[in-house]
């Protein structure tokens, strides 16, 4: 996906000439091309751009697709101090194998991924549901201002592997300008400074495409007490996205 202006790609799957287009990601929401394994291709840009690439390991093969604003959905999450912007780029249920991609912004002052929850455990329900997915991640960091930071807090809880295993993870990580941070279990909390709005790139891949997850039973109960939204929030324009979706 594009970060930063915009990129042609060639490949044995298609051509595609014009990828992207916002000065940043803080101007518009984003551009993104799947494309399936063992595809060869070549990305160039005339003007220069940013972009970013994931993948995980998969065992089937589906179509090229060029993701527009037009397609991305905005949700506006949570409230109170815990309001942020969700981009949905490659939600549940996108034909791919694994990968899940959103971008969250979290306004200065703010708190995302929160009430902290947690997916490290692939655990169905008696329906057929999915209660929560075992799912690593990674954050790719932006700050809207180049002295800008956030915190990431990461800690497994009782049932965690790791945690059983007697490896458990109880780290706090300060995260700047185009830090990655990798989250491979557990709960993580994100918070960002009053005065600084913090983007990140949130990859997710795992037992299930799915974004089913568990909260920290200890801090679930904040969400019965939002009594407003952050009025910063979206952040830019979204007229053009595919949907909004607004919940606690």
């Amino acid at each position: 996906m594009t970060l930063a202006g915009s990129v042609s790609v060639a490949s044995d799957r298609g051509t595609w000439p014009a990828v992207g287009g916002r000065a940043d990601v803080f101007s518009g929401l984003p551009h993104a091309l799947y494309l399936p394994r063992r595809t060869v291709l070549r990305v160039t840009s005339a003007a220069g751009a940013e972009f970013a690439v994931a993948w995980a390991p998969t065992d089937q093969d589906h179509a090229p697709q060029q993701v527009t604003p037009e397609d991305v959905a905005v949700e506006i999450r949570g409230g109170d101090t815990a309001t942020r912007q969700i981009n949905s780029i490659l939600p549940p249920g996108f034909p791919c194998r694994r990968l899940v991609v959103v971008e969250v912004y979290t306004p200065g002052g703010g708190w995302s991924s929160y009430p902290p929850h947690k997916h490290d455990v692939h655990r169905p329900a008696a329906d057929g549901s999915l209660l929560e997915a075992d799912l690593d991640e990674i954050y790719y960091y932006k700050q809207a201002r180049p002295e800008g930071y956030a915190f990431q807090r990461i800690y497994t809880g009782a049932d965690s592997p790791l945690q059983q295993a007697g490896y458990p993870i109880d780290a706090t990580v300060l995260a700047r300008n185009n830090d990655v941070v990798l989250v491979p279990e557990g709960y993580h909390p994100v918070a960002s400074p009053p005065g600084y709005l913090t983007y990140y790139l949130n990859v997710l891949a795992g037992s299930a495409q799915s974004l089913a997850c568990c909260d920290d039973p200890q801090y679930a109960w904040v969400k019965e007490t939002y009594q407003s939204r952050d009025p910063r929030v979206p952040v830019y324009d979204v007229t053009h996205a595919a949907g909004r979706e607004s919940y606690g």
